[in-house]
């Protein structure tokens, strides 16, 4: 097929390229020049594991093309696919100024009938919203062309994303129209082959759905983080609790590792934009609400502990910090707890000393050069002339670490732990006092 990818970021480049890969005949739209002629360079802007291989391959071949030429992009593409960013807007919603204008751009520039598909992650209504916008540009231009609106969102983990667009758990599809419907149903078919993985649905129904699923999966990990913290007050461990919870099928083991919290593009982002388009109808979401509160109290969890530990006066101390990405196998830095921590440090008078593998880049482009920032090349290279371990991210080189480096390297042997990578009696046995998330108090060398 002739698809037309609207946005170079995440969504977008992961989309093309995949589409590119089962053979369709794919145009990537970014109105970034810089950004369209790095990707022509084979450049990827993003760190995402395996599509670099993809894109090279389906360039080479002719079947994927970077261009900001709209025009030629709308003349391609049978399917026309939103895939631009949706920030938060001031007010916890989500701003669709981009959507809309790529609707506006598809008005412009259509001759024949699209199926326009939102894969942007939107409120409810969105998919109206870009039906009227493409109406009014054709009744400005006095053409009548039909068209069709569907909603896909995608459901992709940062890290994952290349498996979970090629082998997906589910497809999810909003049509009004029933030839949409099955239009998409053949773009994605070689997606679906052991068996019919998409799910067909009305359009406000598929687009309350990417909402509610970031949404739960940010409540499992608010309500885990949550009892981290009674357990650390009763001196139960929580990775014990985490077990014995987990081993229900009703729960399973999925997303309920306690932790300094959640961040990254999605979300902090959608769950906001859900409590504030609930707002929009009426209605307060309460719990929703207070799992974002949970969520941003959680990421204080480490500084606190680090001020407790220094009996509030942390000026002039000097911070090895592991891991600056929300997650590991990636390099985004939105929303990341890792800046919670470095922004609050720095403020109470400390100096960081980081490291990891992907998102150090990401770090340079946020916070720029500052003396009391140190990006080190290896995670050995940031324990050099450092007090304490802080533990934000958990890379895998992170978890078999030599410990008597690390009590080698710092000036006091201790580690502050926000991934509960270690075993705390084994860290006291080896003379170290380990801080970790929920698991009774402390254990002191």
């Amino acid at each position: 097929m002739e698809l037309t990818v609207h946005g170079t970021g995440y969504v977008g480049l992961v989309t093309g390229a995949c589409m590119a890969d089962a053979g369709n005949q794919v145009i990537c739209l970014d109105i970034d020049k810089d950004k369209i002629q790095r990707l022509q360079q084979g450049e990827m802007p993003i760190f995402e594991p395996g599509l670099e291989d993809i894109v090279r391959r389906n360039c080479a071949a002719g079947r994927l093309q970077f261009s900001t030429d709209i025009a030629e992009g709308v003349a391609h593409g049978h399917i026309q696919m939103i895939a631009v960013g949706t920030p938060q807007d001031e007010d916890g919603s989500a701003d669709l100024q981009h959507v809309l204008t790529v609707a506006r751009s598809i008005g412009k520039y259509m001759d024949d009938y699209k199926v326009i598909v939102d894969k942007s992650t939107v409120p409810v209504g969105t998919a109206d919203r870009v039906s009227e916008a493409v109406s009014e540009v054709l009744s400005g231009r006095g053409v009548s062309v039909e068209f069709d609106v569907v909603s896909n969102p995608e459901f992709l983990k940062e890290g994952a994303a290349i498996a979970d667009f090629t082998k997906p758990d589910r497809i999810i599809v909003g049509a009004n129209s029933s030839g949409a419907a099955e239009l998409l149903r053949s773009l994605y078919e070689p997606f679906s082959r052991n068996h019919d993985k998409l799910i067909l649905m009305d359009i406000r129904s598929a687009e309350l759905t990417k909402y509610a699923a970031n949404a739960m999966l940010a409540t499992k990990i608010s309500f885990m983080n949550e009892l981290a913290n009674l357990a650390e007050l009763c001196g139960a461990d929580i990775e014990q609790v985490r077990s014995g919870i987990g081993s229900d099928p009703r729960i399973g083991y999925e997303f309920i590792y306690p932790g300094c919290g959640y961040g990254g593009s999605c979300f902090p982002k959608d769950v906001t934009a859900l409590a504030r388009s609930a707002a929009e109808y009426g209605y307060q979401a309460h719990l929703i609400q207070a799992v974002q509160d949970v969520n941003n109290r959680q990421k204080q969890v480490l500084f606190s502990k680090l001020m407790a530990h220094f009996d509030g006066d942390i000026a002039g101390k000097t911070i090895a910090l592991w891991g600056l990405a929300f997650k590991p196998k990636t390099d985004d830095m939105r929303d990341a707890p890792s800046r919670t921590f470095m922004e609050a440090a720095w403020e109470a008078g400390a100096s960081i000393r980081a490291y990891d593998s992907e998102a150090s880049a990401a770090a340079v482009r946020l916070y720029g050069q500052r003396s009391d920032l140190v990006i080190a090349a290896s995670a050995h290279e940031a324990l050099q002339g450092a007090d304490v371990l802080v533990i934000v991210t958990e890379w895998q080189e992170f978890r078999s670490p030599d410990f008597s480096l690390i009590k080698k390297s710092l000036t006091e042997s201790v580690i502050f732990d926000g991934r509960n990578l270690y075993d705390p009696k084994a860290m006291s046995d080896l003379g170290i006092t380990y801080y970790a998330i929920g698991r009774g108090e402390s254990l002191h060398a």
